[in-house]
């Protein structure tokens, strides 16, 4: 199987395996008792913050475990007052928490290449108390926003701004400090680490837990953790945070070799193009052909890959994403996402062209 769908999730790194191995067995003490066996589960889970911590340039106490992305993004919309504004292309864990809670939902809309207009924001009317969700790096297209300068505006009018960096962490250089905002968004299976363990970093004071029955995570997010899968988060993160630049290089190096095949085939159209992205993501749609049964004759042939969003997989609708965009719907609807990851292989690329090429009736190249 060839798999290009790494924003979904990653194969678990088998360094990371290895960290991990140790708490599925013998070390299983519960963090919070005082014995040798939860000293040393607590110390582990501390080794851990303090490894997520420095990827993304925060405090360890800053740092609040939770069971994914989904959850962190809950735990960040539970705390969102009477106005919140999330953006036209957020993940759905954003989107339907925003439109679960009480209060008034604004939508801030984004331009052509699925970034976020700037010119409209002055009109939008966000004011002191207001809460603010708009991601880093988007899962589809993985268009890149310009967080920092947001968190100018919501800074100067006392908003809260928050940022879904599920996407961007072990991608790009991300650092928490530096980009200004008060939430910001994590997940463990994004960057080789195991399913089940994510993180929302806070440098908010007024941020309320989202469940209760008990005092881990200072109090913000009850239940026993999950220690194996934090250790593996942590090491995942170290791994990224030493390996970026290798990382990126390679992974854009592949996306490049893609793209300029892919510029090839008439009809077709990459997502995002014009916008800076991350290094991994190409996500385009060829007129005339249905995505979801495309991905299905890609699975025939042994390639992975998607259509958008997997937490909407099942979806017959037209991507919002790409709705916000304003993409024509023929385009939107054949939609394909690759996702290249750090063990992705040139040949991998030009198979899964070749493969595309077949599909669309076209001679090889």
């Amino acid at each position: 199987m060839i798999y290009l769908d790494h924003n979904a999730a990653t194969p678990l790194d088998a360094r990371v395996a290895a960290a991990m191995a140790p708490y599925l067995g013998g070390m299983y003490g519960n963090p919070s008792s005082l014995h040798r066996l939860g000293r040393m589960a607590r110390s582990a889970i501390d080794s851990a913050r303090g490894q997520v911590a420095e990827l993304v340039d925060c405090l360890p106490e800053q740092v609040v475990f939770t069971s994914g992305g989904t959850e962190a993004n809950a735990l960040a919309l539970h705390n969102a007052g009477e106005r919140a504004f999330i953006s036209a292309i957020e993940h759905p864990s954003v989107t339907e928490n925003a439109m679960a809670r009480a209060g008034v939902l604004h939508t801030l809309p984004v331009d052509a290449q699925g970034v976020l207009d700037f010119d409209v924001l002055p009109r939008a009317g966000i004011n002191a108390g207001d809460f603010v969700s708009v991601m880093l790096a988007n899962n589809e297209t993985g268009a890149i926003q310009d967080i920092a300068r947001l968190a100018e505006v919501t800074s100067a009018r006392g908003a809260v701004l928050h940022t879904d960096a599920v996407q961007a962490a072990g991608k790009i250089p991300l650092s928490f400090r530096a980009l200004g905002v008060q939430l910001m968004t994590l997940s463990s299976h994004k960057i080789y680490g195991p399913k089940g363990a994510g993180a929302l970093i806070s440098d908010w004071p007024s941020l309320r837990a989202l469940q209760r029955g008990g005092d881990q995570e200072r109090c913000l997010r009850a239940g026993t953790e999950n220690v194996a899968a934090i250790v593996g988060f942590g090491c995942a993160a170290e791994l990224a945070r030493n390996e970026l630049a290798a990382r990126a290089k390679h992974l854009m190096a592949l996306r490049l070799r893609l793209e300029a095949q892919l510029r090839l085939l008439p009809g077709l159209r990459i997502f995002a193009e014009e916008t800076p992205r991350l290094p991994n993501t190409v996500q385009f749609g060829v007129g005339g052909f249905r995505g979801d049964m495309l991905l299905m004759q890609f699975d025939r042939e042994g390639v992975a890959v998607s259509s958008g969003s997997a937490c909407s997989a099942e979806s017959r609708e037209i991507s919002p994403v790409l709705s916000a965009m304003r993409t024509p719907p023929e385009l939107a609807q054949a939609a394909i996402r690759v996702s290249l990851g750090k063990d992705s292989a040139p040949e991998e690329v030009d198979r899964f062209v070749a493969v595309l090429r077949r599909l669309l009736g076209m001679a090889p190249a």
